[in-house]
């Protein structure tokens, strides 16, 4: 009897550990979700003790692959336009854009490749949370960061087709940068704008069938 109940344990224990790793929906086989919805956005917070700035990018491109099942098999690119960053006052844009900042002429593109992902929770049947590690890539450097991404599937339903037709990915990601490791000087940072730089993206992908 107790082996018994030891071998159902253990097999219970692999199926919670296999569903953990992916999606429970109707949707099954690899899918390849692209960002470029004109809802995305990648917000960049900095506080100081003068002001805080909140730049914002709606000019977001990317795809992610992963197995439904299996999100170990995560990969993709997801990019904004380096002089699409708006923090709401058109001079303080022009300097973010100069060669003194992020210098949008000699680097257009800020990215995040991925490389793997872990620590995959499962919040719900659709809903999934996870540490994705990737490099990310601004002013000509690239950083290895870890995000803490939280991804929701929505198969096509009537609802769902108001926003697009197939199904639906839902993407939150946050992480932290450090504006010197991007090499980034300038006297008004740590004054005006913060060297910790938080990074919130939210996307909203699409699978046409």
């Amino acid at each position: 009897m107790k082996y018994f109940i030891r071998i159902t344990v253990l097999i219970l224990f692999c199926l919670t550990t296999a569903y953990s790793q992916g999606f429970n929906v109707k949707a099954s086989g690899e899918k390849t979700f692209s960002f470029n919805d004109k809802s995305d956005q990648a917000m960049f917070f900095s506080t100081t003790p003068l002001e805080d700035v909140t730049g914002i990018s709606k000019e977001i491109n990317g795809t992610v692959t992963f197995n439904v099942t299996d999100l170990k098999t995560l990969k993709g690119k997801i990019s904004i336009s380096t002089a699409s960053i708006k923090t709401g006052i058109d001079l303080r844009d022009e300097h973010l854009r100069s060669a003194n900042w992020l210098d949008a002429e000699a680097y257009p593109e800020i990215s995040f490749v991925i490389k793997s992902i872990s620590d995959i929770r499962q919040i719900e049947a659709s809903k999934l949370q996870a540490n994705v590690t990737g490099d990310f890539t601004a002013h000509g450097v690239t950083k290895e960061v870890v995000a803490d991404v939280t991804m929701m599937y929505l198969d096509e339903s009537e609802k769902t087709k108001a926003k697009a037709p197939g199904d639906l990915l839902g993407v939150e990601a946050k992480f932290n940068i450090k504006l010197s490791d991007f090499n980034v000087s300038n006297m008004a940072l740590g004054v005006r704008v913060s060297e910790d730089i938080a990074v919130t993206a939210t996307l909203v992908g699409t699978f046409p069938k």
